[in-house]
């Protein structure tokens, strides 16, 4: 639904006051990425037991490839857990409003996205 370009740029806007990090586009294994810019860890999210289990299973892939990279995983907080970004997408297509969930340089992107459709219109 979003250009790779266009996640990298809000990927970008949202972290530009973290200087430790940083973002990359790329294709292949994430473990050839990681060694490729020297990573050691890779952070993933979870949400529910399932996301879990599908998670350890790439980090255990992953551990594999290369032992000397660690997957972290993070949980979320409550109020996220029902979050997805498939709903999300979903409520996007269906012009609801989905502020609520989106960082503030997405909303106003997808706000301008819509605007500039509308005046094509």
């Amino acid at each position: 639904m979003f250009t790779e370009e266009l996640r990298y740029e809000w990927v970008t806007e949202i972290f530009k006051s973290e200087p430790n990090v940083s973002a990359l586009i790329y294709e292949g294994l994430t473990v050839e990425c990681c060694q490729r810019v020297g990573a050691n860890f890779i952070l993933r999210g979870i949400r529910y037991v399932n996301d879990f289990e599908y998670e350890k299973a790439i980090a255990d892939m992953n551990r594999s490839l290369d032992n000397n990279i660690e997957t972290v995983f993070l949980t979320c907080l409550p109020q996220y857990t029902s979050v997805a970004s498939t709903l999300v997408r979903d409520v996007i297509r269906h012009n609801g409003d989905v502020t609520p969930f989106l960082p503030e340089v997405v909303s106003r992107s997808l706000s301008k996205k819509r605007e500039s459709e509308r005046t094509k219109s």
